[in-house]
């Protein structure tokens, strides 16, 4: 497998004994080079002896000699810096588009790195290197969960980029999208980002100080007031007050259909969300500018407690009552935003303004934030890698999408305990 052999290559598990060239050359690797994740060779600005001579180059690595030739670099100018070829099986001879020969090793993998890599891709157990953890070094986990930290801030900053792009450079509605996502809590949030984007703020804005109207365009934009609910005067006074802003600012809106309920606790609906929203739209205007300007987590757990209107205190659906209750956000509700919304936003916001105080005070906030409890931290504390703080938490979560479900152990720390462990 190619992936196993781009992994002795990396970490030099070499056999023991001299590496020649397939014509007999002896070759002494002193670096194995960068790994290239991008087109071109696999691994940039090795440095090797090959028969006495120093090599500076790149290397190319394939399962087999042949698929040089299936791929094209043969044709190919960009490859013609390679110094090696590094194959499982030469099956035959390459050559440079000059044609010129080009020096090969065939490279073994060790039959212990490719079972313990087999155990790692079959386990049933989660995470499958939790034989290993408890005898890795507190440097290991701490510096591996400190880069996958950094890992998950700048994907997170990708996004918040990427919607920037989007809305025309306009950070406040690049906020709002990030924020409403979140506030899908993971099963809506795809909904919810749809509804934020199609919603034109600028129109919102026009009634910002009244927040029936701002509940009116919210509701009608998610496709929640397309219904006849006779008995419920709030609702017809509601959609009606859409229909007409609706033609005023000629709104799209999403379909209704779009919004999950299943196995939601009532107040997780769709509906007692966007209220909550529109309390806080209506409540805080400027709000981020407003986070952006305080250094203090209490203050910015202040900015977003919000509640409802009174209708939606007694209400989880249209034409619906319930018991009164306020429906505020708990303390872990509000820590979530500020951890998928306020963090990687500051450092979003931070990176682009070359404001290293701000990205300072993202990873200061989740520091202080208590670990999140969820499957993927209670799977890891079950091995014995505990979250103490958001931060930890963070790059568990990191290290669970991005390499244990994508099967990624070679590319993992963890893992590579696990590998080469004889």
């Amino acid at each position: 497998m190619e992936q196993l052999l781009h992994y002795v290559w990396k970490h030099k598990i070499f056999p023991l004994k001299e590496l020649k060239t397939t014509l007999g050359l002896t070759i002494e690797v002193l670096d194995s080079g960068l790994p290239n994740s991008n087109a071109g060779p696999d691994f940039f600005n090795a440095k090797l002896k090959i028969d006495g001579t120093l090599w500076a180059g790149n290397i190319e690595i394939h399962d087999a000699s042949s698929h040089w030739y299936r791929h094209g670099h043969d044709k190919n100018k960009v490859y013609d810096s390679v110094i090696l070829h590094v194959t499982g099986k030469a099956d035959c001879e390459v050559c440079r588009s000059d044609g010129e020969l080009l020096p090969q090793l065939e490279l073994d993998c060790p039959e212990y790195v490719r079972s313990h890599y087999e155990e790692l891709c079959n386990a049933d157990i989660r995470p499958s290197c939790y034989s290993i953890l408890p005898y890795l070094s507190k440097l290991t986990v701490h510096s591996w969960l400190s880069a996958l930290l950094s890992e998950r801030f700048e994907q997170k900053t990708n996004l918040v980029q990427k919607r920037f792009q989007q809305v025309d450079m306009n950070w406040e509605d690049t906020f709002f999208i990030t924020l409403a996502r979140n506030f899908g809590f993971g099963l809506n949030g795809d909904a919810f980002e749809t509804w934020a984007k199609q919603l034109s703020l600028g129109a919102v804005d026009k009634h910002r100080d009244d927040l029936f109207q701002i509940e009116a365009i919210f509701f009608g934009q998610a496709g929640l007031l397309d219904e006849k609910y006779e008995g419920d005067v709030y609702y017809q006074k509601m959609q009606k007050e859409y229909l007409y802003l609706k033609h005023l600012f000629e709104l799209p809106q999403i379909e209704a259909s779009l919004w999950k309920f299943l196995r939601l606790r009532p107040g997780n609906f769709p509906h007692v969300r966007i209220a909550q929203l529109a309390y806080l739209y209506y409540h805080n205007r400027g709000l981020l500018s407003q986070i952006i300007e305080v250094d203090s987590l209490d203050r910015v757990r202040e900015l977003l407690s919000v509640r409802t209107s009174i209708y939606w205190e007694k209400h989880f659906l249209f034409a619906k009552e319930s018991p009164t209750r306020v429906k505020s956000l708990g303390k872990a509700s509000i820590d979530l935003l500020i951890i998928n919304t306020v963090v990687p936003f500051l450092y979003a916001y931070g990176k682009h303004r070359n404001d290293d105080s701000l990205c300072i005070l993202a990873g200061n906030y989740l520091e202080n934030i208590k670990a999140e409890n969820n499957y993927i931290t209670r799977q890891w504390e079950a091995v014995g890698v505990s979250a103490t703080s958001a931060a930890d938490s963070q790059a568990l979560v990191q290290l669970q999408r991005e390499y244990c479900d994508k099967k990624e152990c070679l590319r993992c720390r963890f893992g590579y305990e696990y590998i080469k462990h004889k």
